[in-house]
């Protein structure tokens, strides 16, 4: 049974004593440079995501997923991009419609369950080069759409894909929406909705007509905003249906490859039933480490270069996908 017991992630810097420090403050302090090459990739359909690359002219490729409203500059991810090079892997962080600094051209955008880009991006990287081993590592928003992404193509997948990992992903989507109300939460929620409302502010001016901004003045709750714009922007007729589909945890049981979650308890964003203890204690591909500490995305070391869920990927990598 791949539920992990004991987690290696001790505790976080004294300075960082609750989960939303080891939250903020990992993602604050943090100052990484990484050399990438910028590669725009056209799509069928008219619109574009921009790719960052780090090439060794390796046979083994790390494909990076970003958060809700982040990209391949977030320290999260030049972090997990400068640990893969120092281990000359190539590295591709992909940028999500409109979150590489220009907004995509289309109307649609992205959103935690759209998995058609990641594989458009993983489909141009076996294009470009006959890599032999791939390996997804996604974090919040990029861990639900790399769960998902590995779910739904259980059977299908390329068979140089040897497996996935996630951190602090909202697997449960209408769980951890929910938790956004809570009042120890507002400087999260409102950090999204303000950026959210400033992108779809300049959707609705690129697509007159199409967007309904005052809506935005009735917003109450998280859910009011995924009724309002992130299902039917997304193509769903009903937020219940959004929830579903964009879940991770629902696609959890077609895993063919090991791939493995990892939620720290005191996530403030996430809920239990992000952390599906019951799917992993019978699923023999799906590994699940719940640490007591870590916060959202934080998993820092005290006096540590890189973040303990860095060099957990690392483990990972070496210990089960060969």
């Amino acid at each position: 049974m791949p539920l992990i017991q004991k987690s290696t992630y001790r505790r976080a810097p004294f300075y960082q004593f609750n989960g939303h420090l080891q939250t903020i403050f990992p993602s604050a302090l943090r100052k990484i440079e990484v050399a990438y090459e910028r590669e725009r990739l056209e799509l069928d359909d008219g619109d574009f995501v921009d790719l960052d690359w780090i090439d060794n002219k390796s046979s083994c490729l790390a494909v990076l997923s970003h958060g809700l409203e982040g990209n391949s500059q977030r320290s999260y991810i030049l972090g997990m991009a400068k640990l893969f090079n120092e281990k000359k892997w190539d590295v591709l962080a992909w940028n999500c419609r409109s979150c590489s600094e220009e907004m995509n051209r289309n109307f649609r955008l992205y959103n935690h369950g759209e998995i058609g880009d990641i594989g458009l991006v993983i489909e141009h990287a076996l294009h470009l080069k006959d890599y032999q081993k791939i390996v997804l590592v996604g974090y919040s928003m990029g861990g639900n759409i790399t769960l998902k992404y590995l779910g739904v193509n259980g059977k299908s997948l390329p068979d140089v894909i040897k497996g996935g990992i996630a951190f602090s992903t909202p697997c449960d989507l209408e769980s951890s929406s929910n938790t956004l109300d809570k009042p120890g939460n507002f400087v999260y929620r409102r950090k999204f909705l303000n950026k959210l409302k400033e992108k779809l502010g300049r959707k609705a001016e690129q697509f007159p007509g199409t967007i309904d901004m005052s809506k935005f003045e009735a917003i109450k709750v998280w859910r009011d905003f995924d009724v309002f714009y992130s299902a039917p922007i997304s193509g769903y007729g009903s937020v219940e249906d959004f929830y579903w589909h964009c879940s991770a945890k629902n696609f959890l049981q077609d895993l063919k490859v090991p791939t493995l979650l990892v939620n720290a308890q005191n996530d403030p964003i996430l809920t239990p039933a992000c952390s599906p203890i019951d799917i992993a204690n019978s699923h023999p591909y799906f590994y699940l480490e719940t640490p007591k500490q870590g916060g959202h995305v934080g998993f820092a070391w005290s006096g540590k270069p890189y973040t303990w869920s860095e060099w957990r990927v690392m483990d990972f990598v070496s210990s089960n996908l060969n």
